[in-house]
């Protein structure tokens, strides 16, 4: 799999670290964050890989600011984005099982090694589980349409 990462400048040693866990799981791992000290806006960095991701010339993208709040809100303006903001293992589970996230948003500030290990290793390895839930997922893709989600037919 394709894995893009990004990172501001309070996400710096996050990024690094998930970059080392991505490729040890023996996924590609694409950078579009920075990697020298200094500060940048996380909208540049969150829109370019969220991008990625919307173009599919990435399967998925983790992100990592301060409190991972702020790209998490700017990757889910990206048309094809759907962008959760994860604080452990189960979110990062149901992020993937009910809801397709294929963006993980981490805070480098608040998260420890091994939390942010384990929610990276989840959040990868975790597949959609479709069923309801993929009716769930068509809602969210008609909204982004400009559609009403409750004028849509469930073929489920």
């Amino acid at each position: 799999m394709k894995v893009a990462v990004a990172n501001d400048h309070r996400g710096l040693e996050a990024k690094e670290q998930i970059k080392a866990i991505v490729t040890e799981l023996g996924h590609q791992c694409i950078d579009f964050g920075i990697s020298v000290e200094g500060p940048v806006d996380y909208p540049d960095v969150a829109y370019a890989a969220a991008t990625a991701v919307s173009k599919k010339e990435v399967d998925r993208a983790i992100l990592v600011c301060g409190t991972g709040i702020g790209m998490c809100i700017a990757a889910n303006k990206v048309k094809g984005v759907r962008a959760a903001l994860c604080y452990d293992e189960l979110n990062a589970r149901i992020s993937r099982e009910h809801n397709d996230a294929n963006v993980l948003c981490l805070s480098g500030d608040l998260l420890g090694s091994q939390v942010l290990r384990k929610i990276v290793e989840v959040w990868l390895s975790t597949k959609f589980s479709g069923g309801r839930h993929k009716r769930r997922v068509e809602k969210i893709k008609a909204i982004e349409q400009g559609l009403d989600p409750r004028t849509i037919k469930s073929s489920q």
